[in-house]
């Protein structure tokens, strides 16, 4: 990577000079927004939002499109492929609510809803109930609605720190990964990358409350986005030395959305770990801290016969080197606390690892690799990206052989 005060690239293209810092303020001059004389914030802000719906449009038809010909070739709905795997669980809590106790057994056969958190469900469940479309339309237009709320907010969030084409580069990477086959789906990580990008932006603005308000509902979507937690205190310390009171809104409010979770289910259940019990029935079972040994286990000894342990396994592979990237460009303490959280759950947990979707959970690791690569790199990586994608949404979609 080149940088070099005055010179000619640095100057022409936001985020390929001088490397940002935490704390450096937004960055200005060729990274602004193109906007005419005369221009007002909302339409610098409008301009800004319609480059990362854009992004998010051209990768939703292609993942749409996927599904569309696996319908075809399958001889079944669209709509199937699109709220297949986990969507059936969200699903059922709009539908029903929770259920009130683990089924017996342990695996296919002990899985219930209990084993995901309620965000998504809620909103379907208001969205049926506003539109009257049906419960799984509503779980795509909800989801749809999310993701592309979740575009805009990852653009401003980058835009902050690498200015627009930064903001292009890392948005369009996130929106093509492979993982974000799942912000086509019944899934809650549109949520997630939504909630967390607004505490991360308001976070660097020191929006206290409103960072604090933002982690709360995200942590309320997804275990793993308790993450979010570790930014708001990473940035609320050194304003706490400066003796900013407000900034203990922000660590304070964030598990407000998890403890809330946590408090229904012992009035629901009678245990406030019924959550905890259902994964480990369901789904987690097995040795902590196996998840990522275990993926190249696997693959050592069987190849690429298996389609989830090799995937995995690849995308650990790749995180490692998206993370010697994302240091060198030195993004904000707070990202890199949030990024750093991601990945120790995927360290931590039994079955899981790395995998795409948590990869887009980490979505900041994504967002300042794809603003801070030279040009051809980014394009290889883009294109890479967006043919796994593909690869990917195929197989999750028409069989039963890769599990997003």
């Amino acid at each position: 990577m080149t940088s070099g005060a005055g010179s000619p690239s640095a100057a022409a293209e936001p985020g390929a000079g001088d490397e940002p810092r935490a704390g450096d303020e937004p960055r200005a001059g060729a990274g602004d927004v193109p906007a005419g004389e005369g221009s007002t914030p909302v339409r610098r802000f409008l301009l800004g939002s319609l480059r990362a719906l854009a992004l998010y449009v051209a990768s939703r038809i292609g993942t749409l499109a996927v599904a569309a010909g696996v319908g075809v070739v399958a001889h079944q709905p669209t709509s199937k492929g699109l709220t297949a795997w986990d969507s059936y669980w969200y699903l059922s809590i709009a539908r029903h609510g929770y259920v009130t106790a683990i089924p017996p057994g342990t695996g296919n056969p002990a899985q219930s809803n209990l084993g995901f958190f309620p965000l998504l469900g809620i909103l379907t469940r208001a969205t049926h109930e506003v539109t009257r479309l049906g419960y799984g339309l509503s779980g795509l237009v909800t989801t749809g609605v999310l993701g592309a709320l979740a575009a805009v907010a990852v653009w401003w969030m980058l835009h902050d720190v690498f200015g627009v084409r930064g903001a292009d580069r890392g948005t369009a990477l996130i929106v093509f990964t492979p993982g974000a086959l799942v912000l086509s789906m019944v899934y809650s990580e549109a949520a997630t990358v939504l909630f967390v990008a607004c505490t991360l932006l308001a976070l660097r603005r020191q929006r206290w409350v409103v960072a604090g308000l933002a982690a709360a509902v995200a942590t309320a979507a997804d275990p793993v986005t308790t993450a979010v937690i570790v930014p708001c205190v990473v940035a609320a310390v050194p304003a706490l030395r400066r003796r900013e009171w407000r900034a203990l809104w922000a660590p304070l409010l964030a598990p407000v959305g998890i403890a809330s979770f946590f408090v229904y289910l012992w009035a629901h259940t009678g245990s406030p770990f019924e959550y905890f019990r259902a994964q480990r029935a369901g789904w987690q079972g097995g040795t902590y801290g196996f998840g990522i040994p275990g993926s190249f286990a696997h693959l050592f000894s069987h190849g690429f016969t298996d389609p989830n342990y090799a995937v995995k396994a690849v995308s650990a592979v790749v995180a490692v080197g998206l993370l010697v990237v994302f240091f060198r460009a030195r993004p904000p303490a707070p990202w890199i606390g949030y990024v750093l959280a991601i990945l120790a759950f995927g360290a931590i947990s039994p079955v899981v690892g790395v995998t795409p979707r948590l990869l887009l959970r980490g979505f900041p690791l994504l967002g300042v690799v794809g603003a801070r690569l030279p040009r051809f790199w980014f394009e290889l990586a883009l294109g890479l990206s967006a043919l796994c994608l593909a690869a990917l949404a195929v197989m999750a979609m028409g069989s039963p052989y890769w599990t997003p």
